[in-house]
């Protein structure tokens, strides 16, 4: 049959980029939205859009009756899942077909068959693909550690653990399984040796109804945090052509042992000795499958229409490869706060475009980064014929990028692309374990001067009261007998303070005060031009409410300004408990309430948003004076939820950790 109408049961970046290749082939599209997402990108963009009431994605988006009806109301006549949400449910693609649509996905029964990393691993077992032998948690011993706990069913990290000590064992198992109990409905937890320094290698395939399958190359995703990927990148560097072989014949078994159908991806872990094991098959497209279709020069969504419509692959043999691509995930996160969510207004968001580079994202500025979904807000993709001129691009990309408003993980990707290790591809999971320290360090920036930068354009601001007149132009500046005026900023997200002083003089243009090595060659509003030390440098900002962003040749700062003076009454009580993000309070600890006693590192509050879960802990013992929060509360980040007067003698400890959820 002939696609005409296709609903995407799935938002942001994934849907749009499922909408262009629709537009490409002239197929009508079908959004779903959940209340939170009534105005999200993929919902402007789609030709017609449906509204699943609600705004957890267990009331809208993991809904499949809601979505069946959406496509039926539509008049869809065929459902494409994304990646995430419904996209591996078996029961959902059955749904899908009972109602006469047609399912862009592979058959139901090869979803249920690698459904479970268990009963996959013994399928693969049987088509001859290599595996890490299992380990029965019951009798493991001192030379079965490290050991890897792993959940049965779903993925992205969650029920994930590392044993590296027995004793530690039996617990961590429990933790697991409840954690895979709550993400995915399925408590079933196995172990394995865990592989240090091991990399995680994946080979792309494509299947139709006709017996062909491809293997279209591999991909390296070593780099991970939480077990979730960073940066990716085709083919993977440095693998022997005989393993590179083994892998993709591996893939192909794979995909042939569940008579597979449609794009699907056969991951790996590669030993430090160059050992493959299968890990799992994804039975859905990627979210790093951009740098597949770069490399081979092929849209596997259109591949995917293509095979679910029931046409053969274009040749019995996939495309030839050219070059090489890498991708980096921007994350609306705080790398160095252990990862927190961030969530707000994108100001602004603008990645340069030029030949080999390519943006798949589900925001534009202006838009707003909610806290029921996750925090990606858009993936950038560079090809070039080599890897080291693909990595440059695409550091060089983010770098220039403009990004405002709520904190991203930018500048630890460019970092992680310029990286020592990285750059001569030395990959492994570990990677970011190693050298987070470093990558999130305060770097070799000069907030300071960006900070003046600031507070020129902001003084020309203010005496043209907005109107951005043409550019006030400086040779140097004059001795003047105002008085120096001042101005504070805090720098974010690390909370430095500057303080710059500037005179008005007579004439109306600001000058620096006590500034020795910088000449202001020009200020407006919105552009300042500097000469520093015999180097011009520009400077252009970007202003919402009280915070100005600064962008200037390898860096971008945030500025918030402050009042001269700070006010008492802003200050917190000692022993003030505050969310770490903004979130929904969902439990509390058993009888907590003001005036119970508490131990330090005690849990007391649990607070969640897009995908993480964070535990206020009691800094130290003491007594609980004030409690603020309540299970179901929407908090912003910094609201007070409780006050613990501590004992005096008693030793503090961090007061939130975070961990994934569902």
């Amino acid at each position: 049959m002939t696609i005409a109408t296709l609903l995407v049961a799935n938002r942001g970046e994934i849907a749009c980029r499922i909408f262009r290749t629709c537009r490409d082939l002239g197929i009508t599209t079908v959004a779903v939205y959940s209340d939170a997402d009534a105005e999200a990108l993929h919902v402007r963009e789609a030709d017609l859009a449906v509204r699943l009431p609600g705004s957890a994605p267990a009331d809208t988006y993991l809904r499949g009756d809601l979505v069946v009806a959406a496509a039926l109301a539509a008049g869809a006549d065929a459902v494409h899942p994304g990646y995430g949400f419904l996209s591996e449910n078996a029961a959902f693609a059955a749904a899908v077909q009972d109602a006469g649509l047609t399912w862009v996905g592979p058959p139901v029964k090869a979803i249920e068959l690698m459904a479970s990393k268990t009963r996959a691993k013994e399928l693969m077992a049987g088509a001859g693909v290599p595996l890490l032998a299992p380990v029965d948690p019951a009798t493991a011993g001192a030379d079965d550690l490290p050991l890897l706990l792993k959940a049965a069913s779903g993925g992205g990290g969650r029920g994930m653990r590392i044993v590296r000590e027995l004793s530690s064992l039996s617990g961590e198992l429990l933790a697991a399984a409840a954690e895979a109990a709550s993400a995915f409905g399925d408590g079933e937890v196995f172990a394995e040796p865990y592989v240090e320094r091991g990399r995680h290698v994946e080979v792309q395939v494509m299947a139709d109804a006709y017996d062909t399958v491809w293997a279209l190359g591999t991909r390296d995703c070593s780099l991970q945090r939480r077990h979730q990927k960073v940066i990716e990148e085709a083919p993977a560097p440095g693998l022997e052509e005989g393993l590179r072989t083994r892998l993709h014949d591996a893939a192909v078994a794979a995909a042939r042992a569940v008579g597979y159908r449609g794009a699907g991806t056969v991951e790996f872990l590669v030993s430090a000795e160059g050992r493959p094991y299968f890990l799992e098959m994804n039975t859905r497209l990627q979210v790093e499958h951009p740098v597949t279709e770069a490399v081979f020069g092929v849209d596997l969504v259109a591949l995917q229409l293509r095979v679910a419509e029931g046409e053969p692959l274009l040749a019995p043999a996939p495309p030839s490869a050219s070059g090489h691509a890498v991708e980096a995930r921007l994350y609306a996160e705080d790398p160095a706060r252990d990862w927190q969510p961030q969530t707000g207004a994108l100001i602004t968001l603008e990645v340069p475009d030029g030949p080999g580079l390519r943006l798949d994202t589900g925001y534009v500025g202006g838009d707003t980064i909610g806290v029921h979904y996750d925090p990606m807000l858009a993936k950038v993709i560079a090809h070039a014929p080599t890897r080291t001129e693909a990595v440059r691009l695409l550091a060089g990309a983010l770098e220039r990028a403009r990004i405002h408003g709520p904190v991203t993980n930018r500048a630890l990707l460019v970092r992680s692309l310029r990286h020592p290790d990285f750059v001569a591809a030395r990959l492994d999971t570990g990677f970011y374990d190693r050298h987070l320290a470093d990558l999130t360090a305060p770097g070799d920036g000069d907030p300071a001067t960006a900070a003046l930068a600031a507070t020129l354009a902001e003084a020309v601001r203010a005496t043209t009261h907005g109107t951005g007149p043409a550019p006030t132009r400086f040779g140097a500046w004059r001795n003047v007998p105002s008085q120096p005026q001042v101005k504070r900023y805090r720098s974010e997200p690390d909370g430095a303070e500057h303080e710059i002083a500037y005179r008005t003089p007579r004439t109306g243009t600001p000058e620096p005060y006590d500034a020795p090595g910088v000449r202001v060659l020009a200020a407006t509003p919105d552009r300042v031009a500097l000469e520093l030390d015999g180097v011009t440098r520009h400077f252009s900002l970007t202003r919402d409410r009280d915070r100005l962003y600064v962008d200037t040749a390898g860096a971008s700062y945030t500025f918030t300004a402050l009042p001269r003076f700070t006010d008492p009454a802003t200050q917190t009580d000692p022993g003030s408990l505050l969310a770490p993000m903004p979130g929904t309070v969902v439990r509390l600890a058993e009888g907590l309430a003001a005036g119970v006693a508490v131990e330090a590192g005690q849990p007391l509050i649990w607070l969640e948003a897009m995908k993480m879960e964070h535990r206020i802990l009691a800094p130290a013992s003491g007594t609980l004076t004030a409690l603020h929060a309540a299970p179901g509360d929407q908090v912003e980040v910094g609201a007070l939820l409780a006050v613990v007067q501590e004992d005096l003698d008693a030793t503090p400890v961090p007061a939130s950790v975070p961990e994934e959820t569902a």
